[in-house]
């Protein structure tokens, strides 16, 4: 059955679906044994008849005493008159009375006195085989038997251990007893014994059993068996539809994800279980997204490696050029602006190579780090104050804050080198004597508080066609005027990538007079405010 489902080989057999099956076999086998061992044990069907039982033993106990003693003031039992009174009375087909005298002897048998003659199967002579059929057919009853004896009270099995000659001994000392006891041969028997007392003294015992307890639980398991039958179907067909349902999904899982391991690099999509709405269908969107966002990944690391090798070729193309004409030189004039050259595109490479190294390190730091609340407004006022005591600062940074709650949800480190990338950047489009404005105010964004913090410069702002480009990595539009390669290009795109980091988004637009001339530009970071305490 499971080689069906997966349509291949029994060595392609689903390990899942076997386990499936186990477990649910398991489980109702375990149901099935409890029931077929419990039903035995049920209080009420023997309790029914201990009752029946005893209403009848008292009744031949007192017409005894009544009518088959004799003697006073010491009475005892006349054992003529007590057959004749036995032979007399009605005993049901399945009960059988027994008549003892005061010493435990027999006296009367209903079953002789009725000419009822009971059958014993005698063992197999010596050398034959026994019946090994016969051995088989009783072997689930002999172990329902010791399962059942497992669920019985102490009482209970220290009754089945009970013989016939300890039950009336105990009747003649003045008990009655009534409960389920094994006979000779080994048959569950319900037996209650009851004194023949004319007055107090005990001049007899009568004892009541009834043989059909193993005949009506055996009735009870054959009713049970269709019921059993059909819980098995039930069981076999649920876990052919979890197999179908669970098994078949998760190996196409597998087997699209080890297709993609051995693809190297190239995309393979994932099957599509969008459809489902159990967990089965979550890890199929989920492994889907997993590998797509993988694929992404790699994709901008090519991207990233295509980028560094073109930024690090013009400096070297340079110091390259450099260094071949550098011994052609004829005056010293011309070998120091060569030198100049040389040394100016070092250190463009080394500016380089550090801001790759920490664009490269963000993500890994992000993941090491803990995120927690913590009060950018006063990060912010911090950094307004330190870049205006710098020396040589021409223009002035403005905090204004309209926030009682500045607390946000992140790193301190890295938020605050996005905003100290936003300022060296405003620092470097603003005139003589200009300013940055900073606000911090609050919003929302996807139903949830934000913060909003907005840094507005007084530059030449940015070409509408470049608002998004700026934030790609190696994009260096300075001022004219600015040093050449100055600036990696690598600050506002790591400043990208440490806002989404932190579920924030940022982006910039210009800002603009009454008559839609530019003033500036303005860069708005959006973050998610942290809960207030």
């Amino acid at each position: 059955m499971v080689q069906w489902i997966q349509g291949a080989g029994p060595s392609a057999s689903s390990r899942l679906a076997q386990l499936i099956l186990i477990a649910n076999l398991l489980a109702l086998g375990v149901l099935i044994f409890g029931m077929l061992a419990l039903t035995e044990t049920r209080r009420g069907l023997v309790n029914a008849k201990l009752d029946s039982l005893t209403a009848q033993g008292e009744l031949i106990a007192n017409v005894l005493a009544e009518g088959a003693a004799v003697g006073i003031p010491t009475p005892a039992l006349n054992n003529a008159d007590a057959r004749a009174l036995l032979r007399q009375l009605y005993v049901p087909e399945e009960s059988r009375v027994l008549l003892f005298d005061k010493s435990g002897e027999t006296i009367a048998d209903s079953h002789l006195l009725a000419d009822v003659f009971e059958t014993q199967m005698l063992p197999p002579p010596e050398g034959e085989t026994p019946d090994l059929a016969a051995a088989a057919r009783d072997l689930p009853t002999r172990i329902l038997d010791g399962f059942s004896s497992i669920l019985s009270s102490p009482e209970e099995r220290a009754a089945l251990d009970r013989n016939l000659q300890e039950e009336v001994r105990q009747v003649i000392a003045g008990e009655r007893i009534a409960g389920v006891r094994r006979d000779a041969e080994g048959r569950r028997v319900v037996s209650v014994s009851i004194p023949i007392q004319p007055v107090r003294a005990v001049i007899g015992v009568v004892t009541m059993e009834s043989y059909d307890l193993d005949s009506l639980i055996e009735a009870e398991r054959r009713a049970l068996l269709p019921f059993m039958l059909i819980a098995i179907l039930v069981t076999a067909m649920s876990s052919l539809a979890l197999t179908v349902f669970i098994a078949r999904p998760i190996r196409r899982l597998a087997r699209a994800a080890d297709e993609a391991r051995r693809a190297g690099g190239r995309r393979v999509s994932m099957p599509d279980l969008r459809s489902r709405r159990d967990e089965i269908g979550e890890l199929g969107v989920s492994l889907s997204e997993m590998t797509e966002a993988l694929y992404d990944r790699l994709d901008a690391i090519e991207r990233f490696a295509a980028d560094v090798a073109h930024e690090l070729k013009n400096p070297l193309t340079s110091i390259r050029s450099a260094a071949e004409i550098l011994p052609r030189a004829k005056d010293d004039e011309r070998r120091e602006r060569l030198l100049a050259v040389i040394a100016n595109d070092v250190s463009r490479l080394d500016r380089l190579i550090t801001d790759i190294s920490r664009a490269s390190r963000v993500d890994a730091e992000l993941a090491r780090e803990d995120v927690e609340p913590f009060d950018l407004c006063g990060l912010l006022s911090e950094l307004a104050d330190t870049y205006n005591e710098a020396d040589g600062r021409e223009v002035e940074l403005v905090f204004t804050n309209e926030v009682r709650n500045g607390l946000v949800m992140g790193r301190e480190v890295p938020l605050g080198q996005v905003f100290r990338n936003l300022i060296d950047n405003g620092l470097t489009f603003s005139p003589q004597g200009g300013r940055i404005e900073i606000f911090a105010r609050r919003g929302h964004r996807h139903g949830k508080a934000s913060l909003v913090i907005t840094v507005e410069d007084e530059g030449p702002g940015i070409p509408e066609e470049n608002l998004e480009t700026i934030f790609e990595r190696f994009y260096t539009e300075r001022p004219r005027g600015a040093a050449f390669g100055s600036h990696s290009g690598l600050g506002l795109a790591i400043s990208r990538q440490i806002v989404k980091a932190h579920g924030g988004q940022i982006y910039a637009v210009n800002r603009t007079g009454s008559e839609g001339q530019v003033l500036g530009a303005r860069f708005t970071v959006d973050l998610p405010a942290a809960p207030a305490t």
